[in-house]
Order: structure tokens, then sequence, then C-alpha cells
């Protein structure tokens, strides 16, 4: 840690809240007793008769009693599932099996080594941020590829790997609904915004590039912010690193390496051209049934896509350079990446049940209701009453995971409020994807959180919850102040946020 006698309060205060985190068991403990928490408290919600109504189809939503005979058949039953089902695993395991190919080969090391040795020092921060930020392009790749590979990074220069670490996260998460370019994510919104908005106008639309152009400027916003709180708050408090991982020689790459890369550009180039040979044409073989290029099984299958341009790439290199003499060296390559995976198999395994069981008892959902249901009674002006609608999304978050599930629960009730007040769908949309990003930084709910832990652990073994959030709670302070600021000069700028997408419904 940084010198003691320079401590400021804030420092002091991410310290605590550091040690206080830690002080709880093992994060997979806890997410098991907070499994068995869910299960107590949905008896107890039951027996108080907490409910709430569903803002779109007027139902009313009641907990559901885990500790009865059903509710304990539904747990043995569908342990397993809960387990096999989790979202990131599937995705985890089969990106991992292509980047321990590209790893064991060499690539990624070749790669990082050019990157370092091309890239300012003093840039380094910034690019690591921006590029988790446009890695949210291609979903979720970034938590599984670059978080890492910022550790690495960062250690090879001789920086604190956490930091590293850290500040890529902060990109790839935190920057979530930021970016240059329309994200699998954008489309996804933008349909529940309009089916939100048709309950006030049935002919409104709300296209997936309605918060394009404020996205773009919050890309840069983001990255700056984020390369400023890694330099000047998390890297000086972590101080030094002195952990047992070593931090590799930073060496120009050898006649070998330079032809594997050759090899893997190649490779890299031929893939590019498949693709869009399967683009392009509007009956390409790689978009979609109905020949919308946002629906193709390679926008939709991104991890499968990663999967193959790392493994291709890899074997190019590998063979190229000579670091693969045959298949048993890739196979074992792919297999040493896995071993990796260990401790993140048992988190996750109780992450699942905890996340089922939270939404099986419809506790989330009557939280998040009834918070709605004070923040539109409050009657506030539109600068307020969007910084504390971010609040609110913010604080959702902290209890539900998915982006578009939050979404569809909560646009129903925004979305025509807003309406009626002189708002347009399109600023709320943007409104809720800035608090549905800033605290995912902080959130277990968040689906790698597990996997972020286990990154940490590589060079920080006594890492808990507490580490990760301590670290990365100036981000969701920081990100929240900058993006608010943001959004403020472009409320009073009257600035549209994206192609025919103003701040205000019926021309107001």
């Amino acid at each position: 840690m940084a010198d003691k006698t320079k401590t400021t309060f804030f420092q002091k205060f991410l310290s605590y809240t550091e040690k206080a985190g830690n002080a709880l068991p093992h994060p997979a403990t806890l997410f098991a007793l907070f499994a068995l928490s869910v299960i107590v408290i949905s008896f107890i919600a039951s027996l108080l008769g907490w409910q709430a109504v569903h803002p779109g189809t007027k139902e009313i939503i009641e907990p559901v009693n885990l500790l009865t005979v059903e509710g304990l058949h539904r747990i043995i039953l569908e342990m397993v599932n809960n387990y096999t089902s989790f979202a990131p695993l599937g995705m985890v395991l089969v990106a991992m099996i292509g980047i321990g190919a590209a790893e064991s080969s060499g690539l990624i090391g070749a790669v990082i080594r050019s990157l370092v040795l091309s890239v300012p020092q003093k840039l380094l921060t910034f690019v690591l941020v921006f590029a988790g930020v446009l890695s949210n392009a291609a979903s979720d790749v970034g938590y599984v590829l670059l978080i890492p590979l910022g550790g690495i990074i960062f250690l090879a220069v001789g920086r604190h790997p956490i930091a590293g670490m850290a500040a890529a996260f902060a990109g790839v998460s935190g920057g979530f609904s930021a970016n240059l370019v329309i994200g699998t994510v954008d489309p996804l919104l933008a349909g529940l915004s309009q089916e939100a908005a048709n309950i006030m106008d049935p002919a409104y639309t709300v296209n997936p590039t309605a918060n394009y152009y404020f996205m773009v400027i919050s890309t840069f916003v983001i990255a700056l912010t984020g390369t400023w709180v890694t330099d000047k708050i998390v890297e000086p408090r972590l101080g030094k690193y002195e952990g047992e991982e070593t931090d590799e020689k930073i060496e120009r790459l050898s006649k070998n390496e330079k032809n594997g890369l050759v090899y893997s550009l190649v490779a890299a180039a031929v893939i590019l051209i498949v693709m869009l040979w399967g683009m392009i044409p509007a009956d390409g073989f790689l978009r979609s049934t109905d020949g919308v290029l946002l629906n193709s099984p390679l926008i939709k299958g991104v991890v499968a896509l990663l999967f193959i341009v790392a493994t291709v790439m890899g074997l190019a290199y590998g063979f190229g350079s000579g670091t693969f003499k045959n298949d048993s060296d890739v196979v074992n390559g792919m297999a040493k990446a896995m071993k990796s995976l260990g401790l993140y198999l048992v988190l996750v395994f109780f992450a699942a049940q905890f996340v089922a069981y939270f939404k099986w008892s419809n506790l989330g959902m009557i939280m998040a209701i009834r918070g709605a249901d004070l923040l539109s009674s409050l009657g506030l002006g539109v600068i307020p009453l969007m910084i504390l609608f971010i609040l609110l999304s913010a604080s959702i978050n902290m209890l539900m995971g998915s982006a578009s599930a939050k979404w569809a629960l909560i646009a129903p009730i925004f979305v025509p409020m807003f309406m009626l007040l002189g708002y347009s769908p399109e600023l709320t949309q943007v409104v809720y994807r800035i608090g549905d990003s800033i605290t995912n930084l902080i959130s277990p709910m968040m689906s790698f959180f597990a996997l972020i832990i286990a990154f940490f652990q590589k060079y920080e073994p006594k890492t808990g919850i507490g580490t990760i959030i301590s670290t990365m709670l100036p981000y969701t302070i920081f990100f929240f102040i900058a993006w608010s600021i943001l959004l403020v000069i472009w409320i009073l700028l009257g600035l549209p946020l994206g192609p025919d997408a103003g701040l205000y419904y019926g021309g107001q």
C-alpha cells in the first residue's frame, strides 16, 4: 500500500471498505449464505404479504416462498441446471479453450510485447480502458480476454498488475453502455423501449441508434475518467507489487516470433474474408434467415467466433514460430488454460444457486417496482429527476444482473411516465444505461463477478469481495460524476441523443 502518512480520507475509507469486505467469509461461502438467506427471506416476505403491481401486465407480484415442500423439490431438481445454465459459465469455458491455444502458442505474449513496446507509457492506461470500452461491441469478450491481459501488461512494465486489471475492468464493465459502434445491446434495449413507448403512443418507434451520439462521446469521457482514477487513486493506493508472480522480460520479437505473427495475420485475413463473404451479400451464409445482420449467427455467436479466431490464429502462430510441434502440444496448451479456472468453477456453482433463488422468489422484482414507485412520486424537474433515475437504476443493478431483464421490468413504468412529462423514450433509455453501467463494477449480481475475483487472486491470493469493491468503488463514484455532468450538459444544450432521437416527446 501507499505511504501511510500521505493517506487521504478517501483512501482510508477504501481501506476500511476492503477490510470490512474481506472480513466476510470466502466468496464461495458468502454466495452460499446469500442463497440460504434468500430462502429464509422469501418465507418472511410471504408471511408478511409483500407484493407489488407489475407495470406492464398489472399483475400482482407476490413473493414465492421457497421454504416449502415445493420449493425444496425445485431447489433439489434444478440445482444442476442452475449451474450448467448459468450464462457466463459456458461462455468462459469455450472462450478459454481458444485462448489457451493462443496463449500456449506464444501469440498473446508476442502481441503484448509488441503493444508494450509500441504504446507510449503515458498512454498505456488510457489505451487499456479505451480498449475495454470498445470490447463491449463484441458482447462479453472483454471480461474473458482483456481483463487478465491488463494484469499481464502492467506487470510486464513494472506496474501493479491489479491496477491493470482494474483499468480494463473499468472499461469493460463500467463503460458497458458506451462505444463507437452499435453493439448487440442497442437493438435489444431499443425494442424494449419501443414496447414501453407504445403504451402511450402506439405509433412511436425507437431505433437501435437511439443513443448513438451520446454513447460515442461517453466512450472518451469514460476512457479519460478511468485513466485518471487508475493513475491518481487506484494504483497509488495499491503501491508497489510484491507478489510471487514475476514480470516477463520485454524483449523485441525474434525472427521465429515474427514469422509466427505473419502466419497468424494471414490466418486472421482468411477468417475476415470468409466473414465478409458471409455477411455482405443479402443472402450471405452468415446472415440470419430474415437477412438482418444484427440477428446473424456471427453477432449472436460471438463467443464461438472468439474460440475459432483464437484457436486458428494460435495454431498459425504456434506452427509458424515452431512452439507447436504436434497436436498434443495444442491440446496440452488448451488444458493448461482450463486448469486456471478451478476456483471460478466452485464460485460459480454457489453464485448460480443464489441468482436462481433470487429470481424464483420475486424479491428482486418487488424491490425494483417499489423503488421505482417512490421515485415517480417525487415530481422533480428534468435534471434532478434524471440524476435520481440514474441512482435508482444503479441501485437496482445491485439486485438484478441482466441489463435487458431490468429494463424489461422498469421501462413500462418510466418510459410512459416520462413521456407524460414531455421527455422522450430515448432520454429515459440513455439515463437507464448510465445507471446500469456504473455499479456493474461493485455488484456481486454481475454475472462475471466471481471470475473477476479469480483473476485478482492470481496476484493477490487473499482477494475477497471487499478487495474488488474497494478497488473498483472509485471508478463507480467518478464515472457517476463524469457521466452525470455530461448528461446535464447534453440536456442544457438540447443535443440529440442519436439520429432522429431528441430529448423531448411531442416536440417539447
